[in-house]
């Protein structure tokens, strides 16, 4: 079945030519590329390759960045990047927006000269992939609490500690990993073949399988002095960061709700039962009807926020909202969507079961639901309700 956007208030009318192009680009190679071959990526829980030489042939990674070889597109080009990414799945999206907005932003936006001249342009063609050690076993949603140190040995620092749910760890060049020096939060550049450092990769996933998740391990693991992120110290480097992620994801569970609702409507309309299709029951179009309306408004919210990224008015608030609306309605979506299928729901042959149970480790990462809710909270009170300061 041929794919059609779901697009009710022709939102994408409202795109430059250039973000039209970048769209009609990515969808086409996913359509092409990716969704022949996801099952069996996920099946074998890999990430293929020649995916990620795709992506860096497209100039799509590190999108919204300017110089050093980086595309220099418009966040809500990157917006709609992201959203045709996840419509193939949240793997293929997650990988993009780690080495764009966690691995390449960082260096972009606090390292040295020598640092993005070094890196930048590597990482945006594909030839270096980068991670993002934040996320510890045991600090998660309290990343201040992180007990990964770092010491001035005079010509080196000296790296100690773990990180945990690190996308594209094991098969990456390097890391941006975030620990404190002397109690300060820095962030620092660790490469495959430091002294010292280990990516088990992480196995046993019923999520995001065709993405490789990994622990990150430091045991004395030596770092060169010009390998520390100069032009920030604290939890702002880290979660600046992660606002573009989140603003990424926004966009992205739009996709995996698109194609869920498409697939849904194309199973409904031929669905036969009681000599009728199922689409022609009034219990089924109030699923669909609903299914249309949060995704509208999901585009909508998503829409704004972009543009609020391209002139320079947002608050973090604004994406927090976004990232938590959108995966939220996504995910409720794609089970309104198996439940049209039917048993069929559950099998291979349609996207349903593997956009939900990715979209279940959407809804956690980069700042879990009932987190962006007490982010929002604080914004509407003006009291911080977390034990610790964000």
């Amino acid at each position: 079945m041929v794919y059609e956007a779901l697009d009710f208030y022709d939102i994408d009318s409202q795109l430059t030519e250039e973000e039209l192009m970048v769209r009609d680009m990515v969808r086409d190679w996913v359509e092409e590329e990716v969704l022949p071959k996801i099952e069996e990526a996920c099946s074998e829980g890999v990430f293929p390759d020649e995916w990620r030489v795709s992506l860096g042939e497209m100039g799509v990674l590190g999108a919204p960045l300017e110089g050093y070889g980086c595309p220099g597109l418009s966040y809500t080009a990157y917006g709609v990047i992201c959203r045709e990414l996840e419509r193939g799945d949240s793997g293929l999206r997650s990988f993009a927006s780690v080495q764009g907005s966690l691995a390449m932003y960082p260096i972009w936006d606090f390292g040295s000269e020598e640092q993005k001249q070094k890196y930048l342009p590597k990482m945006a063609t594909g030839e270096l992939i980068g991670c993002f050690g934040l996320t510890e076993p045991d600090y998660g949603s309290n990343p201040g609490d992180m007990v990964t140190r770092a010491e001035d040995k005079g010509d080196h620092y000296l790296l100690n500690g773990a990180k945990m749910w690190i996308t594209n760890g094991t098969t990456s060049d390097l890391a941006v990993v975030w620990a404190k020096l002397e109690g300060v939060i820095r962030g620092f550049i660790v490469e495959t073949g430091d002294e010292g450092y280990s990516a088990p990769e992480m196995k046993g996933k019923h999520s995001l399988k065709a993405s490789v998740t990994s622990e990150l391990v430091f045991q004395d693991c030596k770092i060169p002095k010009d390998r520390i992120l100069p032009g920030v110290k604290g939890l702002k480097g880290p979660f600046s960061c992660l606002n573009n992620a989140r603003f990424g994801i926004s966009w992205g569970a739009l996709g995996a709700a698109q194609a869920c609702f498409h697939s849904a409507k194309e199973y409904a309309l031929s669905r036969i039962q009681f000599d009728q299709p199922i689409a022609s029951y009034q219990l089924v179009q109030n699923k669909l009807s609903w299914m249309l309306r949060e995704i509208t408004k999901g585009q909508l919210l998503a829409l704004e926020l972009a543009r609020k990224k391209d002139n320079g008015s947002w608050i973090p608030e604004h994406i927090s909202l976004a990232k938590m609306n959108n995966v939220d309605i996504a995910l409720d979506i794609a089970r309104m969507a198996r439940d049209i299928h039917g048993a069929n729901g559950i099998l291979d042959e349609y996207c349903i079961m593997r956009h939900m149970a990715n979209l279940e480790s959407v809804k956690t990462y980069e700042g879990t639901h009932d987190i962006h809710n007490l982010i929002l909270g604080r914004h509407i009170t003006g009291i911080q309700s977390f034990t610790r300061s964000l």
